[in-house]
């Protein structure tokens, strides 16, 4: 079944496991408008593979997470409150049943967000509602996205740093009901080339997120 939206796909050169349970799924609900803010988990390779509460094949390396009553294909911008780093996912299954937990993200959300280690953070939830900004190279059908910020100078600083290695180099922004996110991406022709230069940024230490334009 073809997913809405851009497809998130994290790369990544080592996978981690991680698990929580999957009971039966709440009916679809709407919270109030604003932000949720609680603590979020993740689960990885245990449940890889398996279908998830919308009849999907769960994947690890997708940016997709489990909440309890949003509606599936709701899009949510994840901050993780210990260090302000941002990640988009898409709703596609039910949980966490854990008191206490708002989400459950999957493992490539999780790694973006920097709580492998932790197993949970303290997060904010916010629904998009749409996306606004500038947009990629024309040439280009896929990119590379290498950060987030909050901050507009600290975008841009970046985008200054990768100019002098990359060709493509743009920021799109994000805006949410709260804030307002800057993301830092590199242009590609193809999927090849997408995974060429996800290669060479990973390298250097980004933590970086191939996505179809």
């Amino acid at each position: 079944m073809k997913r809405p939206g851009p497809r998130w796909l994290l790369f990544f050169l080592t996978l981690a496991a991680a698990a929580c349970s999957r009971p039966i799924p709440n009916p679809p609900t709407v919270p109030p408008a604003g932000a949720e803010v609680g603590f979020a988990s993740w689960y990885g390779a245990e449940f890889h593979g398996r279908p998830t509460s919308n009849r999907e094949i769960y994947n690890m390396n997708d940016m997709t997470a489990a909440h309890p009553t949003l509606p599936f294909g709701t899009y949510l911008m994840v901050t993780n409150l210990d260090n302000e780093k941002t990640a988009v996912v898409r709703v596609n299954d039910r949980g966490p049943f854990v008191k206490g937990r708002i989400i459950d993200l999957s493992y490539a959300a999780a790694r973006v967000l920097g709580m492998i280690g932790p197993g949970t953070v303290r997060v904010r939830l916010e629904v998009l509602k749409g996306y606004a900004g500038a947009a990629p190279p024309a040439e280009a059908s896929y990119s590379v996205q290498v950060g987030a910020f909050a901050v507009q100078e600290n975008a841009y600083a970046l985008k200054r740093q990768l100019e002098a290695r990359y060709e493509g180099v743009y920021v799109t922004v994000l805006r949410t009901p709260s804030r307002t996110y800057f993301r830092v991406r590199v242009g590609a022709k193809d999927r090849d080339a997408a995974l060429k230069t996800a290669g060479r940024l990973a390298d250097e230490g980004f933590p970086v997120i191939l996505i179809e334009e």
